[in-house]
């Protein structure tokens, strides 16, 4: 089986997940006009919102499919942006909410392949043509609210605010910062803030946070020292220097939600070593490259 996707990021770009689903079409094409007989079926798997573009789960069907996310969650799931329609509101609108069991046991795979594009610079920095991927390192994707009170810039000294910005700005900073301590990545993509006045301090703030790492224990053990940590800077107590430039003010609140954890696969070495053969035959030994993805992607989440 070949798969990938098609709702990729918005600023994905023109081959990011598109690129494994049109190969895929493209090989049953080769297939069919050379009369090739295989000697198992094959076919082709577009997987809907892998990558948590549009709904807040990433690999969410493969997830369905693999038995690790309820359909009922699944459906429920709403829009990240402007209009809020659920999944399952969206596959009745596009006629695609069909009725077949969508499961392992129903619908088996013995094997399949993703061909995708890096999203990264390591193989151009490197020259080389292709790179075969041996894993996906972990992730855990968080939610983190940073609870404060919103006051007037004008009227409010810095000892006197409950600076929920600021506070979340600080965790921001420790987050990146510790990562690379831990030879891991920290990252904010989604930052949400309220009342959102220019006069105004904001009393609530809301962010994601991406942890990954090669390693499931080096993730863990991550988290576990910035949810520490951010506690910590929620008191205004100092962090390895985080507070000793500026005023401290009022203590904030923080919350800490799990939105998505995914852990690190080792991919089978059967499938490698035929990927490994067939990219070394078309660009040479010297033009492949052994790797690590460091992107979430279906094959490494669930199948």
């Amino acid at each position: 089986m070949s798969e990938s996707l098609v709702d990729f990021q918005h600023i994905g770009g023109r081959y990011d997940g598109i690129l494994g689903v049109c190969a895929g079409i493209e090989m049953l094409h080769v297939l069919h006009e050379h009369k090739i007989q295989t000697e198992f079926p094959v076919g082709v798997i577009n997987w809907t919102n892998e990558e948590g573009a549009r709904f807040p789960i990433s690999m969410v069907s493969s997830g369905v499919w693999a038995g690790k996310i309820p359909l009922e969650k699944a459906h429920g799931l709403r829009e990240v942006r402007e209009g809020k329609r659920s999944m399952k509101e969206d596959l009745q609108r596009i006629g695609y909410l069909g009725d077949m069991e969508c499961n392992y046991k129903a619908m088996p795979l013995a094997a399949h392949f993703e061909l995708h594009i890096e999203q990264g610079p390591r193989l151009e920095a490197q020259n080389q043509q292709i790179g075969i991927v041996e894993g996906v390192q972990a992730y855990r994707w968080s939610t983190i609210t940073v609870q404060g009170r919103d006051c007037h810039t004008g009227t409010t000294d810095f000892s006197n605010r409950s600076d929920a910005l600021l506070t979340a700005a600080k965790m921001i900073l420790h987050s990146h910062r510790l990562a690379a301590e831990h030879d891991a990545l920290a990252s904010t993509g989604i930052l949400k803030l309220e009342p959102g006045s220019t006069n105004t301090v904001p009393g609530w703030v809301q962010f994601s946070l991406d942890i990954r790492s090669k390693h499931d224990e080096v993730v863990l053990q991550l988290e576990n020292q910035l949810k520490a940590d951010f506690a910590r800077i929620a008191r205004n107590q100092q962090i390895r220097g985080i507070d000793q430039a500026g005023i401290l003010g009022k203590p904030c609140e923080v919350t800490w939600t799990l939105d998505a954890p995914s852990e690190a696969v080792k991919f089978d070495p059967v499938c490698i070593d035929c990927v490994k053969g067939s990219a070394s035959d078309l660009f040479g030994a010297g033009g492949v490259e052994m790797m690590t993805s460091g992107a979430g992607h279906d094959s490494g989440g669930y199948t």
